[in-house]
């Protein structure tokens, strides 16, 4: 039997940075911002199990397309000289749906919306997901950090042994 693949996330960066309230403080320092967002949405990726790939424009440079994976189910893409990042969406995401991945891509901007309806993708404008993101981290912090107890009582190794080998370690620690 095959296995399904993971869903997959395609962000466009850049869109998600200028619609998110505390990415959007950080658009002086466009650096901070994009390890921001890298982070927050590692940590949604991994609770989630879904693939995620982060997508920013290097349109106006004379960079190649520079590719970083941060672990096997996380990459960032920069995209190379004279390309947007939305064309390299669209066509990420089609040719991950011909692969029978359930796509979804994250962005406002309308037009590719419309492309990636039309290629079989689900489409999350960037306010919306950043919604999903914070209650995702609320979950989290829920179902892992609010339930933290501390032992009632001191577990020592002297509890589970016997008298006997209880006063022969007592003979070892006093030999000098």
């Amino acid at each position: 039997m095959r296995k399904k693949p993971r869903e997959c996330y395609i962000i466009d960066g850049y869109n998600v940075i200028n619609s998110w309230p505390e990415l959007v403080r950080l658009n002086s320092d466009l650096a901070e911002a994009r390890d921001r967002l890298i982070h927050m949405l590692v940590e949604y990726g991994a609770y989630e199990k879904y693939d995620m790939i982060v997508v920013f424009d290097a349109l106006f440079t004379d960079d190649e397309e520079n590719t970083e994976l941060i672990n096997p189910n996380f990459t960032v893409v920069y995209t190379g000289r004279g390309e947007t990042a939305d064309s390299y969406i669209e066509r990420l995401a089609y040719d991950y749906v011909r692969q029978g991945s359930e796509v979804h891509v994250v962005t406002s901007d309308g037009a590719e919306q419309s492309m990636i309806l039309g290629a079989g993708a689900y489409r999350h404008p960037s306010k919306e997901f950043y919604t999903i993101i914070k209650r995702a981290k609320k979950e989290l912090r829920k179902g892992y950090l609010d339930k933290v107890k501390l032992p009632v009582s001191r577990n020592e190794i002297a509890s589970n042994l016997d008298e006997g080998t209880l006063a022969k370690l007592d003979a070892l620690r006093k030999m000098k």
